[in-house]
């Protein structure tokens, strides 16, 4: 069974950092690109962060561009995003994917309090 499993979710103050994780299992992605969507409560989902099967090309949504970092360890079958300067506004239900394979987390809830 095919599964991505987000973790490193959780509570934040504005300002703060987290890492989250994408641990994917079932199949190898390492010749796929990987990516993070959000989505907030009563909004749509939203692209956050790409990268290639390599990690040689990375893209950002402009709301996150400078602030969170895309990277991913083949090897380990793992896809990171490294969150800095959060702020409020960045809350909401993290996830990573294979879009071109079609596979979906279930998520993790990032909340960050002003």
């Amino acid at each position: 069974q095919v599964r991505l499993v987000e973790s490193g979710g959780g509570w934040v103050q504005a300002g703060g950092s987290l890492r989250l994780s994408c641990l994917a299992s079932g199949r190898t992605f390492s010749a796929y690109g990987m990516g993070w969507s959000r989505q907030a409560p009563g909004k749509e989902r939203e692209f956050v962060a790409s990268i290639s099967w390599n990690g040689g090309s990375t893209y950002y949504a402009d709301s996150v561009k400078g602030r969170f970092t895309i990277s991913r360890d083949n090897a380990k079958n793992t896809v990171f995003l490294q969150m800095n300067s959060l702020k409020p506004e960045d809350t909401a239900v993290y996830s990573c994917n294979c879009e071109q394979l079609g596979y979906w987390g279930q998520g993790t809830q990032v909340t960050v309090s002003s």
